[in-house]
């Protein structure tokens, strides 16, 4: 048995399947046989022109030019003379294996290309990284995660998945994650409970350990992973698996329940989306609305920015998709853990303290009035709200809000009809909690984004696995700051919001609810759960467990209170 971090819950049994390390893809060996490294060169690249075919038939068959055509540039690269004749070259004279003649080619062009002004050319750097991967993970006889097929469920073991690979992943097939890297407010770990599926991360070495085909037990709940267990245990583990199936059908039945507590409290219980499928469960949950939804699959997985009437025809969608109820849609947040290929961004040695989000945003100006254009063309189709990440001071919402008047003043001259959009932000820095009073006299509502506020308040990456222990939610000065907010919320009398993953996890609702928020934005998958617990709870037993909890000095006397009540009809 092999413990690591809890990240999404339930119980997952099925066949690994391992995911090769980036870093273990390219080791240089000096061999003796030229012509069988060659074959093995020309037969990669065979079996990676055959899958770039058949992904040029289905986009085809599905009416997606676009990604046809982009797929078809893929495939004229892979015919490239100078490209097969240099890596046939370096296996013959340098003696060296496949793999290492093949990178070392690609980053020789790559250099190339980067170093011209010929900006179509520089967009070529994507496609050639793309497909050496391609060819690489084919040499290595494995593809590369963005193009797996999946012909079977299995759980995926990697040493980390990028926003970008758990995007193009097959969520019919994915039974579980294990990964090596991540804590629990990882994406791989928010991308695992949208789609309702365990993930156990920090699991060191794993992707040593596991083998593909291997049967793995995944416990979500208590982040243990069994690898090929004895009969016994698996029998126990498909017992709990049954009973845990049952228990989420029992839950169907809080579907038709209002959003409120047992004395009659109104509540808004919202639903966070990154994926636009994601709002068919929200809907298939009963959500009250959209709390967050997140923008950044509209640039991801793609060779160029999104252009604004397809940002539009996504936001209008989601919008249509909700009938009249709230949609809180956040401007583009990119950076830190999420990059994209054709917009460059410098490395820095603390990234999640760097530029990214509004901060590049107000840097790339084209890129967020195009977004904000599309924003505001679809606020027609159902009620729109606007929220920006990362805002740390006033001058920055005040820039942010001031540049996106003007992009609403350009569209009315323009003869654009435009509904009404409210404008808030989220708080997720700590400079921006303890100033909540002076923000709520300009933003129009706030969201706390617990995941980066807890990070930024202890001063622990959340992404870190071997500071998971310290990456505490229920910490006093964490909740201290929620509470501040909300007061200040309450008394200018705009909306508070929590979209973080403190809103979706059960343990926390009674304090939180108690706190002051009313608000509760989490991933679909979470909404049936708090509404049961919230239906169980009145106001005055809330604000009693709050009262108490805010005067206790450590995490771990408030977590042992919250943990324990989780669950009970009332608070005693």
């Amino acid at each position: 048995m092999r413990k690591g971090i809890p990240a999404s819950p339930g119980i997952a049994i099925g066949r690994a399947y391992v995911l090769i390390k980036k870093e273990d893809l390219v080791v240089k060996k000096e061999i003796t046989d030229p012509a069988a490294e060659k074959a093995r060169f020309y037969q990669a690249l065979a079996e990676t022109k055959a899958h770039v075919d058949a992904l040029i038939k289905a986009a085809q068959e599905s009416g997606r030019r676009e990604s046809a055509e982009i797929f078809a540039a893929h495939r004229l690269l892979l015919e490239d003379p100078d490209l097969i004749k240099t890596v046939d070259a370096r296996i013959e004279q340098e003696k060296v294996n496949a793999e290492f003649a093949l990178e070392t080619t690609l980053n020789y062009y790559i250099n190339l290309l980067n170093q011209t002004d010929n900006v179509y050319m520089k967009e070529r750097v994507a496609d050639l990284k793309d497909l050496g991967r391609q060819i690489l993970h084919f040499l290595l006889g494995k593809k590369p995660l963005a193009e797996i097929d999946l012909e079977e469920e299995c759980i995926i073991v990697a040493s980390e998945l990028a926003p970008s690979d758990t995007g193009r992943l097959d969520p019919e097939k994915v039974q579980g994650f294990l990964t090596e890297l991540g804590g629990p407010t990882s994406h791989t770990a928010i991308i695992a409970r949208s789609l309702e599926i365990p993930a156990v991360v920090g699991m060191d070495g794993i992707t040593t350990d596991v083998k593909d085909g291997d049967l793995l037990i995944v416990d979500g709940q208590q982040g243990t992973v069994y690898i090929n267990p004895p009969p016994e245990v698996l029998e126990e583990y498909r017992r709990k698996q049954e009973a845990q199936v049952k228990e989420r059908k029992a839950l169907t039945a809080v579907k038709s329940l209002p959003s409120q507590t047992r004395d009659g409290q109104e509540l808004n219980l919202l639903a966070n989306v990154g994926e636009p499928w994601e709002l068919s469960k929200a809907v298939e949950y009963s959500a009250d609305g959209i709390g967050l939804f997140r923008t950044e699959f509209l640039f991801m997985n793609k060779e160029r920015l999104p252009s604004e009437d397809e940002q539009f025809e996504a936001y209008k969608e989601a919008l249509q998709k909700m009938e009249g109820k709230p949609v809180t849609i956040r401007t583009l947040d990119i950076g830190g853990d999420k990059k994209l290929p054709y917009l460059p961004l410098i490395d820095e040695l603390n990234p999640f303290l760097g530029h990214r989000a509004i901060r590049l945003c107000l840097q790339e100006k084209e890129l967020f009035r195009t977004q904000l254009r599309a924003l505001y063309r679809a606020s027609l189709y159902g009620q729109l709200r606007i929220m920006f990440p990362m805002i740390s001071g006033i001058e920055e919402f005040r820039t942010a809000r001031a540049f996106a008047e003007e992009v609403r003043s350009e569209l009315t001259k323009e003869g654009f009809q435009l509904g009404r959009v409210p404008i808030g932000i989220m708080v997720e820095i700590p400079s921006t909690a303890i100033l909540a009073d002076l923000f709520a006299k300009e933003a129009d509502f706030f969201s706390i984004g617990t995941n980066d506020l807890v990070q930024y308040t202890l001063a622990v990456d959340r992404m870190n696995e071997r500071l998971a222990h310290l990456y505490e939610p229920f910490h006093p000065a964490v909740l201290r700051l929620i509470k501040m907010v909300l007061d200040a919320g309450d008394r200018a009398g705009i909306e508070v919001c929590m979209c973080g993953e403190m809103a979706g996890d059960p343990h926390f609702t009674s304090v939180l609810l108690g706190l002051g928020l009313r608000s509760f934005s989490m991933n679909p998958g979470s909404l049936l759960k708090v509404k049961k617990t919230l239906n169980g709870l009145t106001l005055d037993e809330a604000k009693a467990l709050a009262e108490k909890v805010l005067a206790m000095p450590t995490a771990a006397e408030i977590k042992s209170i919250c943990i324990n009540i989780q669950g009970k009809d009332e608070i005693r």
